[in-house]
């Protein structure tokens, strides 16, 4: 059974204190080797020549002090202060543990005493002196051998701080994770904006029947199936997502009445996105919104991935109330429980009278004229993608199980990966290779979740595995939604830019420098979008 993690609901300002506890850890650690080697000199270098370090001093007397360059002097008091308040600060934390109770508030004293000169020396601007410094540091020397005659020796030391150490990083990466739960909740959240436009328009779609009428008389249209018009599939339950991604494309294209979007939701968004689609001109183009609910024929005994969602071991898996925190939380995102993301393994059978499809995500933008693709020679491939292999950690092994010999006997570990979010789909060449066929045999070889991590890409490697055509890169650039340093001139060549990862456009979590490439898309014309959107 997997379980919540007990400080789930901790405010996120006790995060911090993880990590400062942990630097706290690593600088003393530093502060032992240093004092292991001036340690056993201490005593000497209180005497050491003092008229050096008077004429030193009195050089800069005038001087603004630098105290970075003080501090990190191998010959200034302030050095030899702050090794030894390292030092004492561990074995305060030593001495707790064995109950010593007197050192401990002893070394806290000098500790305190030894910063209040520090500080006297920064806010003053001039160095510690002898006659300053060397009560301190022969006090505190004096605690630190009382302490190693308390068997508080060095080795014991660095053992009790490592074991300290290891303590705090396992704190630390379990307030990662809890970090990573608080960002994925807020990736999935849905803007109350967003939710506000799709109430709105679910209300006209009941209240006027005209919508309804006018959305029978298109499910009739001959363009909806002819081939000699250019044939775009998007399966979203993101209206405004959607409703860029076809504003875009048909804002760059050559000639926009040519094209054809097929648009697959769900029956809890249909309403919405029948009437926004309706409501808005979006320069001729033909628009076919469905509901993945009308596809009678998609059921579990035809789909295992409907099979497997159904198995209450699965479903409890990603919405059961206790998770563990070995898993990583974006891999039990219930998304990948949804039918909209699995339908592009069907797109032959929603579509089939089509020969050729582009596939896009609500996640993308176009920026250049994208009907150059149908005539694309795909030489006898299916599946038409931009390769992300350019980076070495995206290739097969990455996404799949090479340890199961049903993956390593069938694939190359270092084939090169490919991206979904703006593919070209022969339907002609899918049906040849009964495409659809691997795809299930796939998903029954990965019943128990085992051959590779939840997701599409996985099962698209397998399934579309030499059957894949090359694009050239500038067809689909990705990271929008993660990457900060995307080269501006690789956004700007970009036929499709996409914005993969957490950070989606619509959200507050964006990254600032790329929302406008998505905002300029929006049509505010609609009167709803000024009563949601930006109030």
């Amino acid at each position: 059974m997997r379980r919540r993690p007990a400080d789930f609901r901790r405010p996120v300002r006790r995060r911090f204190s993880h990590w400062i506890w942990a630097l706290f850890g690593l600088f003393t650690i530093v502060g032992l080797v240093l004092f292991v080697v001036h340690h056993n000199q201490s005593e000497d270098r209180i005497e050491q020549p003092v008229l050096e370090r008077n004429s030193r001093l009195e050089q800069v007397a005038h001087d603004r002090l630098n105290f970075t360059e003080e501090i990190s002097s191998a010959t200034s008091f302030s050095r030899q202060l702050a090794e030894q308040i390292t030092l004492a600060k561990a074995y305060v934390v030593i001495a707790k543990e064995h109950s010593n109770l007197h050192l401990a508030w002893e070394l806290s004293s000098k500790i305190r005493s030894s910063q209040l000169l520090l500080s006297k020396a920064v806010m003053r601007g001039e160095p510690i002196t002898l006659e300053e410094a060397e009560p301190i540091i022969k006090s505190l020397s004096s605690l630190i051998f009382k302490a190693q005659d308390a068997h508080y020796d060095i080795s014991t030391t660095i053992m009790t701080m490592k074991s300290h150490i290891q303590a705090l990083e396992e704190r630390a990466n379990a307030a990662t994770v809890q970090s990573t739960v608080f960002g994925q909740l807020a990736a999935e959240a849905l803007p109350k904006s967003l939710h506000c436009l799709n109430v709105k328009l679910i209300a006209d779609w009941i209240k006027y029947p005209s919508f309804q009428e006018i959305a029978d008389e298109k499910k009739n249209s001959q363009r909806v199936v002819d081939n000699n018009l250019y044939h775009f599939c998007i399966f979203s339950d993101n209206l405004l997502a959607t409703s860029v991604v076809v504003n875009s494309t048909v804002s760059n294209a050559d000639h926009p009445k040519q094209l054809v979007f097929h648009i697959v939701t769900n029956g809890i968004n249909y309403g919405a996105m029948q009437t926004w689609f309706l409501s808005n001109d979006f320069k001729g183009s033909t628009i076919e919104v469905q509901k993945v609910e009308d596809f009678s024929w998609l059921n579990a005994s035809y789909a295992p991935i409907l099979k497997q969602m159904l198995d209450p071991n699965t479903r409890a898996y990603y919405f059961g109330g206790l998770q563990d925190l070995a898993v990583d939380p974006k891999l039990r995102n219930p998304k990948y429980l949804l039918l909209l993301n699995h339908l592009r393994f069907y797109i032959p059978e929603i579509y089939p009278q089509l020969e050729k499809v582009v596939f896009l995500d609500d996640d993308v933008v176009v920026q250049k004229d994208l009907t150059p693709l149908f005539s694309l020679d795909m030489h006898g491939n299916v599946n038409g993608a931009v390769e992300t292999c350019l980076e070495a950690f995206h290739r097969y092994y990455k996404y799949l199980n090479f340890s199961n010999s049903i993956i390593s006997s069938k694939f190359d570990p270092q084939a090169c990966g490919w991206a979904f979010g703006m593919n070209v789909f022969d339907l002609i060449a899918w049906r040849k290779a009964n495409v659809t066929a691997r795809y299930h045999y796939w998903q029954e070889q990965n019943a128990d979740g085992l051959l590779w991590k939840p997701g599409t890409l996985p099962p698209g490697l397998l399934t579309f595995y030499g059957l894949t055509e090359p694009l050239d890169r500038r067809w689909h650039v990705l990271g929008l939604g993660y990457d900060l340093n995307i080269d501006n001139r690789l956004i700007e060549s970009a036929a499709v830019i996409h914005f993969n990862g957490n950070m989606k456009p619509w959200l507050k979590l964006a990254i600032t420098r790329y929302k406008p490439l998505w905002k300029r898309y929006i049509n505010e014309s609609h009167p709803y979008f000024q009563d949601c959107i930006t109030s």
